[in-house]
């Protein structure tokens, strides 16, 4: 479906890879998720643009660092980039990228929040986000999975303004969404202190539509990515985690029936 014109704030509005093989991720996700590829921008360094039908879904860039893992990144919507970050420093967060100007596209930061997972931020110019959500190909859910949870819950309530609704406070699922009122939720929130190994930082995780989880799986692995969590039905679709072939994680989900 469109995404809306005017994210809310706090809202996820973009998603971008960081990656080691930019040509080889035009060549993967073209082929996993259908997107085609923009031309990079020099006066980006090189940034360019995921398209799905001609609407933009995602950015890529090559990695800054040799020493950087390969990493989707998730941008949450702002209406003043200086005043989150202010905000984000006052509620135990850090900043990695002080609020920049992306020419005339808006204004990006980027965070650590208060429990220690990166997030970025986008206060829309030109560029409104993503154009398209929740369907094949599109970005359909954005989940923080942390060890400190409810130092997280609090950050993203503070820092982004979310209003929150528990899904579940059970000992072996706690889990809390970002929505408005009885609407559909934005993101979502997981006490990932059980599952998460040793070594591993909190994250954000991003979630792909695709109308077959198994078939987008069997060409992940067929392209040299790899699987992380077998596709597994659940009451919100048939998911998998994967990586490509330089080791980004992404999830995929099949809507339920």
């Amino acid at each position: 479906m469109p995404a809306p014109a005017t994210a809310p704030v706090g809202a996820p509005v973009w998603v971008d890879l960081m990656t080691s093989d930019t040509a080889g991720a035009r060549a993967f996700y073209g082929r996993v998720l259908g997107w085609d590829a923009e031309e990079p921008n020099p006066d980006f360094g090189g940034y360019f643009n995921f398209t799905q039908d001609g609407v933009r879904v995602a950015g890529c860039m090559t990695a800054m660092e040799e020493a950087m893992p390969d990493v989707w990144s998730v941008y949450l919507a702002t209406d003043d980039a200086h005043r989150t970050v202010t905000d984000a420093r006052a509620n135990g967060g850090q900043v990695f990228v002080e609020p920049m100007p992306v020419g005339d596209l808006g204004i990006m930061a980027v965070l650590l929040d208060g429990a220690g997972a990166a997030i970025g931020v986008w206060q829309p110019g030109e560029h409104r986000g993503f154009g398209v959500v929740a369907e094949p190909g599109a970005p359909s859910w954005f989940e923080l999975h942390t060890r400190d949870y409810a130092t997280a819950v609090a950050f993203y309530r503070d820092v982004f303004r979310w209003e929150l609704r528990v899904e579940s406070d059970a000992p072996e699922f706690r889990y809390t969404v970002f929505a408005h009122g009885d609407e559909d939720a934005y993101a979502g929130i997981m006490d990932a202190s059980g599952f998460l190994p040793e070594g591993v930082p909190p994250h954000w995780a991003v979630y792909f539509g695709t109308d077959d989880t198994d078939r987008s799986v069997a060409t992940v692995v067929e392209l040299g990515g790899a699987v992380i969590q077998d596709a597994a039905d659940t009451p919100y679709g048939r998911i998998a985690a994967v990586t490509d072939p330089t080791g980004a994680q992404f999830r995929l989900v099949q809507p339920p029936a």
